[in-house]
This record gives C-alpha cells, structure tokens and sequence, in this order.
C-alpha cells in the first residue's frame, strides 16, 4: 500500500514515520517546498501523477492558546486551505481512502464531558481557538459528505485529545501545553526560582495522549480500516487537572519550587475530555502512563534542545 502522509515534518507525522519501520507500507513524505497544501493545482498534480492508495492528512497550523488568540486568521483560513485542497484532489483522483486527523477543540465549549463524536456542531466554540476549530469542523463534514456521495470513497476522521510527545514544541509562544510546562520548569529549576506562575486557577481539566501511543493508533487504524467508525474519539477515557499537570512535570525534573496562579490569564474551556466509548468498541487503548510520557519527553527536549 502507498501512503501519502502530509505534516510528514511535524510532531503526529515523525511519531507515525517512527514506527513506519514495523511495517510493510510505502509512504510518501513530500516537504512543504515539494508540495505547498495551500495551492490547489499543486495538490492536484502531486496526487496525480503519485495515485496513493491511501492519504493521512496530519499537516496543519497548531499552537496553544496564545498563538491561537494571536493569528486567528492564519490558524483558520490556512488550515481551512488545506484541508479543502488535500480533500477535494483526493476525491477527484479516486484515492479510495482517507484519513483525516483533527482535533478535539470541534467540541462545543458548554457541552457536557465526556464529549460523544455526535456533539459536532451542537454548541458554540471555545472563542480562544474557534478559528482553528471550524477549520477542523469543516474537513471532518466535507469526510462525511464525500463518503456519503461515493459508496466507493472511505474518508474518515479522527479526533485525537492534545497529544504531546518527542517532536514536540517547546518554544514558549507556539507550543501546547505540557512541552511549554517541561521548558518553563526545567528553566526555573537551572535558575533556582522558587515560584512560577500557572494561567488561572489551574483547575481547568485536560486530557494528554503521548504522541507514539496516537501514531500506534493511525497503524491500527489504517489496519482495520472498513470497520473503523465515521467520527472517532481516540484518547485516555481519563483527564487531569492543569494544577496536576505541573506537579507531575516537577516531579521529573525535580523542581522543588511553588506555584502561584495568575487569575488575570485566560484558561479556555473548563474541561475537554472525550468519550472514548466507541474507541473501546474498535479494540484500541493507549499504553503509556503520564508520567512515563513526560520522561520520555523531558529526555527528548534535554537531547535536542540543551546543552547543560
């Protein structure tokens, strides 16, 4: 089998490329200068002339809240973009599979935890990251629509809680959060600070998968593709709070300071959990615990990013 995987260069699209070893797939991983998303006649030609027999569509703009509140534009019109071109060439080119990974933040923003793959589109979205999120909500419809129209087209989405992980982001005004905690308490460790600030009250819950145990998932996925759901939740079943996010982070790195809560700060939705009870029904759970996950990632940004 011949995959396309775009976001080949990102954190979901090296943890895939990872495992790709233990498997017998082909994959093709153009860059963004060998394929630009954002061009329609590129995608199409690039589909084209390579005729994958699968696509998983993993590029996209991401970032926490602040660069989501800063560039609201790009995050929805690129993402948007892209979205539409890889989807419309796909379907145009007789690619009879596709994967599409979005993103919990689809969820509308009062509705009640744990969030079923039936509340798209029920509510209003979270404003902090609304423009990424109708992005998001329009490839997962245009997947339902294309399959619905052409019983010979399998285009389905999943819908993954935050991933972190090796290949992350740890720069402050781009990464998610346990990767922007790690470099914020390594750093206030290196520097003997006592105390370090948490946005809110820190009682805000969320839920982390460890990005290897999402990049088992897309193998399992693409595995037992015609049974897989149209819409489907992949995540823990379990959240935690942002309070007990940084303690776990301190406990790796073994800072011993205190933390103190900035109430001026925005926190954006209160809870984001998913349901995972149709994961459960396709026969996949995750395997890596989180303080496990944080090590593992903790060493990766010691490796790639420090010198001490």
């Amino acid at each position: 089998m011949k995959i396309l995987l775009t976001g080949a260069r990102g954190m979901v699209g090296q943890n895939i490329l990872s495992l790709a070893a233990q498997y017998d797939y082909e994959f093709l991983t153009p860059t963004s200068t060998q394929l630009d998303l954002l061009d329609s006649r590129a995608v199409n030609d690039y589909i084209g002339a390579n005729n994958p027999d699968l696509i998983i569509h993993a590029a996209g703009i991401v970032g926490g809240i602040q660069a989501n509140m800063a560039q609201p534009v790009k995050f929805l019109v690129d993402n948007m973009q892209m979205g539409l071109n890889i989807l419309t060439a796909s379907n145009a080119n007789g690619v009879a599979q596709f994967l599409n990974l979005s993103s919990s933040c689809m969820y509308p923003r009062d509705a009640c935890n744990p969030l079923s793959e039936d509340l798209i589109l029920k509510g209003e979205l979270e404003p902090t990251n609304e423009g990424y999120a109708l992005a998001k909500v329009t490839s997962t419809r245009l997947c339902e629509y294309i399959s619905r129209e052409n019983s010979s087209r399998q285009y389905k989405t999943i819908i993954p809680c935050n991933l972190y992980g090796r290949f992350d982001k740890f720069d402050p005004n781009h990464a998610h959060m346990i990767p922007a905690v790690i470099r914020k308490i390594h750093e206030a460790k290196k520097a003997n600070l006592e105390e370090i600030d948490i946005w809110g009250d820190g009682e805000a819950r969320r839920e982390f998968m460890y990005a290897e145990d999402f990049a088992a998932f897309v193998f399992y996925a693409i595995d037992h593709f015609k049974q897989m759901p149209q819409n489907l939740n992949v995540g823990l079943g379990a959240d935690y709070t942002i309070n007990e996010y940084y303690q776990a982070v301190a406990r790796v790195i073994g800072y011993t300071g205190h933390f103190k809560h900035d109430l001026t700060k925005p926190v954006g939705m209160r809870q984001k959990l998913i349901d995972d009870t149709r994961l459960k029904s396709f026969g996949w759970s995750h395997n890596t615990s989180l303080e496990a996950g944080i090590e593992k990632t903790y060493q990766f940004y010691l490796n790639e990013y420090c010198n001490d």
